[in-house]
C-alpha cells in the first residue's frame, strides 16, 4: 500500500495549489511533487513551515510557467536549478531535478534531471529524500525514508563517506537531524564516517557552520546530539575546542524543568570555556553577528560570581550594572555549573527577583552637578559617577534631598 499523507491545509491552500497549477500547465500531471522537509515534517506530525517543489521543468520552463500564470519568480539558485515563486506573497521554493557531475565538499556542480531516483541519490538523508504528489501519495526512491522518518533514524542515502565528501556541511547535519529527529540509536556507519570526515568540517564558511550549529542548539533536547559530536571529534573540529559538555547538560536540564525555551545562543556559550578571550575567538570563528557576539562574551564574564545566595541588594546592585538580559544569561550558567544540590529555589528566586526589579535612573543631573559649583567639564562626569556608586551601595535610595546632600559633600571634596 502506498504511504499518504491526505490532504494537509498546506497542501491545498490556494496559494499553493496556483503554484502547481501553472507548473502542471507547462509540463502535464505529476510533473511537480512536495519535497523534502514538508514531506517529513508531515509524516511525523511536525509543523510545516516551508514548502520546497520538486519538478522535472528545466529552470527556464518554470519561469515561463510562472510567468503565463501571472505569479512573480525570483532566481534564487538558477545555477542549480532553483526558482522561488511568489504566489499571495508566500515563497514556495522549485528546483528542478538534479545530479552531481561533480564535488569538491564545499559546492557542487549539477546537471538537470527528469529521473527521480537521480534526484533522490544526491540528497543527504533517508528522511529527506521523500517526495509526494498533490494528492498526498508518498514517493520513496530510497526504499526506506518513510520508514526511517517514523522510527527515528538517521540514514545517510547511499555511502555515508561519499555523501560526506560531496558536501562536508553535511556532517553537522547529521547531528541536527539527530537532535531533531533522532529516536533510534544513532546509525553506526553514519558516527564512523562523520568521525572519519571530521577535518573537512574545517574547510566550511563560517557563516555555514553557525547557521547549522544554531539550528541544532535549538532543539528541545540537543544533548544526545552534542555529545556525539564530541565523542567523534566533530565538535572540537567545528568549535576549535572540547566543549564543556557537563555545564551545557545542565543548562538543558535547567530550560527544560523550568519549561524555559531553548536558547541556542546561551546554549552555545555554555559549551564554551569561562574565557572571553575564547569566547570572542568563538564568535570570530563562527561569525556570529554582532549582537550574539556580545551576548556570548558578556554572559562569560568572569566576574563578578554570582551565587545562588546573593542577597537582593547584591542582585539589584550586579543587575543595575549589567543590565537585566546579561544578569540572566549569567546566572543561568552560573546556575549549570553550580552543584546539583538543593540550591533550585534559590537559582529561581534570584533569576526571578532580576526579571521583576526595573532599574531606577540615577535622580542626578548634569546640571544638577554644575549647580553645586562643579565647573562645566570632565570633572562634571567624575562627580557623577562618585555619587552614583554612593548611591548603588545604598541601594538606590529614593530620595533625592539625600543624594543632592552627597552631591555637594563630593562636590566640595573635588573642587576644593
Amino acid at each position: 500500500m502506498t504511504d499518504n499523507l491526505g490532504q494537509p491545509r498546506w497542501m491545498t491552500a490556494p496559494k499553493t495549489a496556483a503554484v502547481f497549477d501553472a507548473l502542471e500547465a507547462e509540463g502535464g500531471p505529476d510533473c511537480a511533487r512536495f519535497v523534502g522537509g514538508c514531506v517529513r515534517n508531515a509524516l511525523v506530525g511536525r509543523p510545516v513551515d516551508d514548502l520546497d517543489i520538486a519538478t522535472t521543468l528545466t529552470p527556464d520552463r518554470v519561469q515561463a510557467a510562472l510567468k503565463a500564470a501571472g505569479l512573480r519568480s525570483v532566481p534564487t539558485g538558477l545555477e542549480h536549478g532553483t526558482i522561488t515563486a511568489i504566489s499571495d506573497h508566500t515563497p514556495h521554493e522549485i528546483t528542478t531535478l538534479r545530479r552531481d557531475v561533480s564535488t569538491d565538499g564545499r559546492r557542487a556542480t549539477v546537471a538537470f534531471t527528469d529521473d527521480w531516483t537521480l534526484d533522490a541519490q544526491r540528497r543527504d538523508f533517508t528522511l529527506n529524500a521523500l517526495y509526494a504528489r498533490r494528492d498526498g501519495a508518498i514517493l520513496d526512491p530510497t526504499g526506506r525514508g518513510v520508514e526511517d522518518a517514523r522510527a527515528g533514524r538517521i540514514v545517510f542515502v547511499g555511502d555515508p563517506e561519499a555523501r560526506l565528501r560531496e558536501d562536508h556541511l553535511r556532517n553537522l547535519r547529521f547531528f541536527r537531524f539527530y537532535a531533531w529527529f533522532g529516536k533510534a540509536p544513532p546509525d553506526p556507519a553514519a558516527v564512523a564516517a562523520c568521525a572519519a570526515q571530521r577535518e573537512g568540517v574545517k574547510t566550511l564558511a563560517a557563516e555555514r557552520l553557525s547557521k547549522e550549529m544554531l539550528k541544532l542548539l535549538a532543539a528541545d533536547d540537543p544533548r544526545p546530539a552534542v555529545r556525539l559530536m564530541a565523542e567523534t571529534g566533530v565538535a572540537e573540529a567545528v568549535l576549535g575546542f572540547e566543549p564543556r559538555l557537563g555545564r551545557f547538560e545542565a543548562l538543558v536540564e535547567i530550560e527544560t524543568e523550568l519549561l524555559f525555551e531553548a536558547d541556542p545562543v546561551l546554549r552555545l556559550a555554555a559549551l564554551s570555556s569561562d574565557d572571553q578571550l575564547a569566547a570572542g575567538r568563538l564568535a570570530e570563528r563562527l561569525r556570529l553577528s554582532n549582537a550574539d557576539r556580545d551576548r556570548v562574551v558578556a554572559a562569560l564574564s568572569p566576574t563578578p560570581v554570582l551565587k545562588s545566595w546573593m542577597s537582593p541588594r547584591e542582585i539589584r546592585r550586579e543587575v543595575y550594572r549589567s543590565g537585566q538580559a546579561v544578569f540572566r544569561d549569567r546566572a543561568r550558567l552560573a546556575w549549570a555549573a553550580s552543584p546539583r544540590t538543593a540550591t533550585t529555589m534559590q537559582w529561581r528566586g534570584l533569576i526571578a527577583l532580576a526579571e521583576g526589579w526595573t532599574a531606577p535612573a540615577l535622580p542626578l543631573s548634569g546640571q544638577d552637578v554644575m549647580n553645586a559649583g562643579v565647573p562645566k567639564g570632565p570633572m562634571v562626569g567624575e562627580v557623577m559617577r562618585e555619587v552614583e556608586e554612593w548611591w548603588v551601595d545604598n541601594d538606590f535610595i529614593d530620595d533625592k534631598l539625600s543624594v543632592i546632600e552627597k552631591l555637594k559633600a563630593v562636590a566640595q571634596g573635588m573642587v576644593y
